[in-house]
């Protein structure tokens, strides 16, 4: 076998969009700092519709902290995949392939038991080049660790 062209990284490492979560933690946090302003501003307001607001405003900015949380971490033992709802531990020797085609919103991780799970962790949206060096990375970790390795 030749050597990878992408150099594992160190473990334990964590892989995440950074700049969506700067983007989706900033938009939420300024918006729900204005509409809070705003409904304090507003004298004809009663207190339940200004209650009625502030709710709005911290729901919509809870949306986007959810939307803003995948991840994907790496140790030693395995794979940490944190999409917007659900966590999920895999043993290296789960995953099969790391795939991040032209035009998938995502990776997606080729299991051993025959379906394939997205990991969030890892999107293309805004930082394309940083994207693919993570896939990239995540690919040669699951190269050297994963079902054909021999790695104890």
């Amino acid at each position: 076998m030749s050597a990878p062209a992408t150099p594992a990284p160190a473990l334990p490492v964590t892989f995440r969009p950074t700049r969506t979560r700067i983007v989706l933690l900033g938009v939420g946090a300024v918006m729900c700092a204005v509409i809070i302003a705003v409904t304090l501003l507003l004298d004809r307001l009663s207190p339940p519709e200004r209650l009625s607001f502030v709710f709005v405003a911290l729901l919509f900015f809870g949306v986007l902290a959810l939307l803003s949380r995948p991840k994907v971490v790496a140790d030693e033992d395995g794979v940490t995949i944190v999409n917007l709802t659900r966590t999920r531990r895999l043993a290296w020797a789960e995953i099969l392939r790391v795939n991040l085609r032209p035009g998938d919103p995502w990776v997606f991780l080729d299991l051993s038991d025959g379906t394939s799970m997205p990991a969030l962790g890892i999107q293309p949206g805004i930082a394309r080049a940083q994207a693919i060096a993570h896939a990239r990375a995540l690919r040669t970790l699951v190269d050297a660790r994963g079902a054909g390795a021999d790695v104890r």
